[in-house]
């Protein structure tokens, strides 16, 4: 599993941009679920070729952070 934190504050439009990214930049990505937590966390489900990418706007942790079950950098060069 990889994990890339993006913000050490959870950010709506830090989220929202992470998301956008992701989006356009990662060819065949699929967008699925987004999850909203009673306390105002987020995490948007992506799949890329069967495999699982989350973006995560935590209210507990306090940060943006995605987790993937593939390398991502290489999209963002």
């Amino acid at each position: 599993m990889f994990e890339y934190n993006i913000c050490t504050k959870a950010d709506k439009n830090i989220f929202i941009k992470q998301c956008k990214a992701l989006e356009k930049y990662i060819p065949n990505i699929v967008k699925g679920n987004l999850l909203e937590d009673i306390d105002g966390s987020e995490t948007q489900f992506y799949s890329i070729n069967g495999k699982t990418v989350t973006v995560h706007n935590s209210i507990y942790i306090d940060a943006v952070y995605v987790d993937s079950e593939i390398e991502l950098e290489h999209y963002f060069k």
